[in-house]
């Protein structure tokens, strides 16, 4: 009908993911995209509360509006995120509006009251406790037991983004960079395009620059005896966040970028915004450090 191929491929791809799906099922679709905050802030609420209701026929699908401009343009997504709820290929609510998890439960008890969903299969199992033990444990310094907490989950639910991404953050944790990067390769195409694989993925570039004790000694030695010299505090404050020293990292960054936040195009504060999602967004450490740096740039 007049599309070019890649619209074709677009529309197809939706086919598959949503509308074949919507036949039966209420799906909930989020239009989001990498560099959207808010978009990764909602993304946690949609998946914890999709997850429930599960067994009672809602699905989450996501879409990328900057990889799937096309489908975008159809459903007139004008800004992001935008979230609707689809039934048998239509638009049956807007979502959007709906951003904690209470009202996002009563808008989809309010449909499933209304719609003949069909739930069909297996409930999924709750995996919130789960998730919540291994970051848990995570946190705690036990990397290995970590690791086992959330590779038990994925074989439960293989198409959970939280547990991918802890087990890659667990593998980081216990020096296993490889096994992380052979883990982010294989994960399905929609799952790799989760806010949390991305997080998760910003973490291992972070992990790739970690030096040897004797490296990191030599480059702390160079940062204390050099502190004006840019470049020397830039390269310690990489090998501390790598080796696990996020906060003498964070340290460093912010008295680089009120010496000169201008020094290599902005590199000190694009660093640590590398790490804050790499730690995560709605990591208490994170939003600490975040009114930090905006009480040097803002004052």
């Amino acid at each position: 009908m007049g599309l070019s191929i890649d619209e074709q491929k677009a529309v197809e791809r939706f086919r598959q993911s949503v509308a074949e799906p919507s036949m039966t099922q209420l799906v909930v679709l989020d239009f989001w995209a990498e560099w959207c905050g808010p978009c990764k802030a909602l993304a946690p609420v949609l998946e914890k509360v999709c997850g429930e209701y599960a067994d009672k026929g809602v699905v989450l699908a996501k879409l990328d509006v900057d990889k799937e401009p096309f489908i975008a343009a159809q459903f007139q997504v004008r800004s992001i995120p935008t979230v609707y709820a689809v039934f048998q290929g239509q638009p049956v609510a807007d979502l959007t509006s709906a951003r904690t998890e209470s009202q996002l439960r009563a808008v989809l008890d309010q449909l499933l009251a209304k719609l003949p969903i069909q739930p069909g299969g297996v409930p999924v199992p709750d995996l919130a406790p789960l998730l919540a033990m291994g970051e848990e444990v995570l946190a705690a310094g036990e990397a290995e037991r970590a690791q086992s907490i959330f590779a038990q989950i994925m074989e439960m639910a293989p198409d959970s983004a939280a547990a991918a991404a802890g087990l890659v953050r667990a593998m980081l944790a216990a020096g296993q960079v490889e096994e992380a990067e052979g883990v982010l390769g294989a994960l399905d195409p929609g799952l790799a395009a989760d806010p949390l694989i991305a997080q998760a993925r910003a973490a291992l570039e972070l992990a790739r620059d970690k030096p040897e004790d004797s490296e990191l000694a030599a480059l702390q030695a160079a940062a204390a005896a050099a502190p004006g010299d840019m470049d020397a505090q830039f390269a310690y404050a990489g090998a501390a966040f790598a080796a696990g020293q996020r906060e003498e990292a964070a340290d460093v960054l912010l008295r680089m970028v009120a010496a000169d936040r201008a020094w290599n195009e902005g590199a000190a504060r694009t660093k640590l915004l590398q790490i804050f999602e790499a730690v995560g967004l709605e990591d208490p450490w994170v939003a600490a450090t975040r009114r930090k740096l905006s009480t040097i740039l803002f004052g």
